[in-house]
């Protein structure tokens, strides 16, 4: 069986993008694959954090993955910083990333334009180690961490020509068929965000149904007066993608359905059904929320089982490089 692992920043509410374009892909994942999934606060850090924050933050992240069908006992989820082995194996990997791989990424010039900081320049490495560290084959990834796997797989490469192994599997991006991008409610020219400035431009998976009709019916669209399912309008192309992905029906369908029923029926429609597709996941999210003793197994367990993989690794990788 194949292994799959992926993580997300808990660096605030999930968004509408992170379920339709991340979680809700790992579930189904789950059930054919080894998964390994993270609560990645290691990386969160690389911009400047509030210390209590962060910790509710990560308790927040674990009770929304089980809200949104993670189950624990088919997966292993973990946080980054109770493994310690991610940022010891990204200190080996580091010594062998040539600064002129980490000065292409284009991630670090477009963050570190008001925080410029030398983990935020490591990232990437931290990453690698994060792949490396448990041979995963697969990596779930969207365009923009495709540069980032890429490295990844360059690293690896450099590892196993250095010392003369054939110790790391070069990990492959699963490019999920027929996902579309879920973008910004302001600017449909930009990626759903959580360091977005405002909160109109996103979806929180834990937004009230009061706040989910507002944020639709403030969401910018364009002057025309048909709707359809056209790419070079940004806006209404991405609110028809959503409206599908929380659907039984597709964007083009959809498109057809609404094509002359005006902005404010489809709106209202639309937002009915993102209050009625999130619904079930705010009850799970608030009822698992006031299980902290569960939410805290969960962790024991997952770092328990992340461990005994990266344990061996680290093992077999000091070995290998002579720091036995």
């Amino acid at each position: 069986m194949k292994t799959a692992l992926s993580g997300i920043q808990p660096t605030g509410n999930l968004h509408l993008g992170n379920y339709l374009g991340a979680i809700r892909n790992w579930i189904c994942l789950q059930q054919t694959h080894r998964c390994i999934f993270g609560v990645m606060n290691l990386h969160a850090i690389t911009a400047l954090q509030d210390p209590k924050e962060l910790e509710k933050n990560v308790l927040e992240t674990v009770a929304l993955y089980l809200a949104c069908g993670l189950d624990p006992k088919k997966s292993t989820i973990f946080v980054q910083s109770h493994v310690p082995e991610h940022a010891e194996l990204a200190w080996v990997l580091g010594t062998l990333t040539p600064l002129g791989w980490l000065n292409r990424m284009t991630q670090f010039k477009e963050k570190s334009v008001e925080n410029e900081n030398l983990g935020l320049y490591a990232y990437p490495v931290l990453m690698a180690s994060d792949i490396l560290l448990y041979h995963a084959d697969l990596i779930p990834v969207g365009e923009d961490q495709k540069q980032h796997l890429e490295l990844t797989r360059d690293i690896a490469g450099a590892f196993n020509r250095r010392f003369g192994v054939e110790y790391f599997k070069l990990p492959e991006p699963m490019i999920l068929k027929d996902l579309k991008r879920i973008m910004s409610l302001q600017d449909g020219t930009k990626k759903m965000s959580k360091s977005d400035d405002s909160d109109l431009s996103r979806i929180n998976l834990c937004d009230s149904p009061e706040e989910i009709v507002k944020k639709i019916k403030k969401a910018k669209t364009d002057s025309q007066n048909v709707i359809a399912y056209d790419q070079s309008r940004p806006e209404i192309f991405n609110l028809l993608n959503i409206f599908a992905a929380v659907s039984s029906k597709s964007a083009e369908q959809l498109a057809k359905e609404y094509e002359t029923s005006g902005y404010g029926k489809f709106k209202s429609d639309l937002a009915d059904s993102l209050v009625e597709k999130l619904r079930p996941i705010q009850e799970n999210f608030w009822r698992f929320l006031e299980e902290k003793s569960h939410l805290r197994h969960v962790l024991d367990e997952g770092c328990k089982a992340a461990r005994v993989i990266a344990q061996k690794t680290r093992k077999e990788v000091f070995e290998i490089v002579g720091l036995n």
